[in-house]
């Protein structure tokens, strides 16, 4: 599987309205001077648009000349694009903003925040989440705001999933459940199970591995979620059963999920499954195998950010330490991703280099 740039998703609005027109705007991050010269249409027409939201359709000359704007988009615009349609169609119908609360500012922080996430800029990040649901009080007549404050919710979540605080009053779990609450109220489905995916996630990561095993095998075969969060699920049964030991059943598992990958072209989630197949591999007693796994994770590294850089960089030193010929790389490999670790505040990623500084130590 190449790492190479996918296919473009088949981004539709379907039907164009003012409000896609102007979620297409912010999804390019664009002025509505902008937006209009790169439509090819005059200002005042976008803005007609905007001010019109979901009673104003433009024309089927114009429908075209949006299909193409987004057809034409990359990869990252197209993406910005479906999750703000998706999120305007779940909120419900358009209305305006509660007093005091302007949620296309809060649509865009929220873009900057998941921006933030990719680079572990967790201040930022907790910055911009904080001046809204410090703002905001939670009202089921207001499906917009709250389908926003869920968001935000989320995105906390994983704030603090990826500083390693998972349990306790000020740690993922709590706030997880709680935007598990507001969808649940909103009746999203589809996010709702993204979250209960996500809970098993942080019952995995404090050790609960059994339990996590079961939860994420029920959810491979969950319809309410996507085929790609079904195969993460899958992948994941996978991880739990080789933390268990059980690393032969785990590849079972494991192996499926990099097929599926491959068929869906996730080619980040296909990188990273064969990082965790090294795991089990290493696990299971076959360095041979295992080196070949953290290689071709190692040669298709597509979301290399920091905290993606750290858990590649640490399966390859644990492999590396379980040959006594690789096992100063090892330790030079592990001991400059504790640094990187300790500069961005990886806390979970901290201690698991330490579990395995003191497990080379023992042999």
């Amino acid at each position: 599987m190449s790492a190479g740039t996918r296919p473009a998703a088949a981004a539709t609005a379907h039907q164009w309205t003012g409000r896609e027109a102007r979620l297409l705007r912010h999804a390019l991050r664009l002025s509505v001077r902008g937006f209009a010269a790169y439509l090819g249409v005059a200002a005042r027409t976008v803005a007609k648009w905007e001010s019109g939201g979901t009673s104003t359709v433009p024309r089927p000359d114009t429908q075209a000349i949006l299909d193409t704007a987004l057809a034409r988009a990359d990869d990252g615009a197209r993406t910005r694009f479906e999750v703000l349609v998706t999120g305007a169609r779940e909120s419900g119908p358009a209305r305006g903003p509660a007093p005091g609360h302007d949620y296309e500012a809060w649509t865009d922080d929220l873009d900057r925040t998941v921006a933030c996430l990719g680079r572990q800029e967790f201040r930022l990040a907790s910055t911009l989440l904080g001046r809204w649901l410090g703002r905001f009080q939670p009202d089921s007549s207001d499906a917009q705001g709250l389908y926003l404050y869920g968001r935000s919710l989320r995105l906390l979540g994983e704030v603090r999933q990826d500083q390693g605080a998972l349990r306790g009053p000020l740690s993922a779990e709590p706030v997880y459940r709680q935007a598990l609450r507001v969808f649940t109220e909103l009746k999203s489905p589809r996010r709702v199970a993204q979250l209960e995916l996500q809970l098993v996630v942080i019952a995995e990561m404090s050790g609960q591995l059994a339990s996590a095993a079961a939860r994420y095998t029920s959810l491979t075969t969950d319809d309410r979620l996507s085929a790609h969060d079904r195969t993460r699920a899958r992948l994941w049964v996978g991880t739990a059963l080789s933390k268990r030991g059980l690393h032969e059943t785990a590849t079972r598992h494991i192996v499926p999920a990099i097929r599926a990958f491959e068929r869906l072209e996730e080619p980040a989630d296909w990188s990273i499954a064969h990082q965790k197949l090294a795991l089990a591999h290493r696990g299971a007693g076959d360095l041979t195998a295992a080196g070949r796994a953290i290689e071709v994770a190692l040669s298709h590294r597509v979301d290399d950010t920091p905290l993606q850089q750290v858990r590649l960089d640490t399966a390859h030193a644990h492999i590396l330490l379980s040959d006594s010929a690789t096992a100063g790389s090892g330790l030079a490999t592990l001991d400059r991703t504790a640094r990187l670790s300790a500069r961005y505040g990886l806390m979970h990623q901290v201690r698991s280099i330490e579990g395995i500084r003191r497990g080379s130590e023992c042999r």
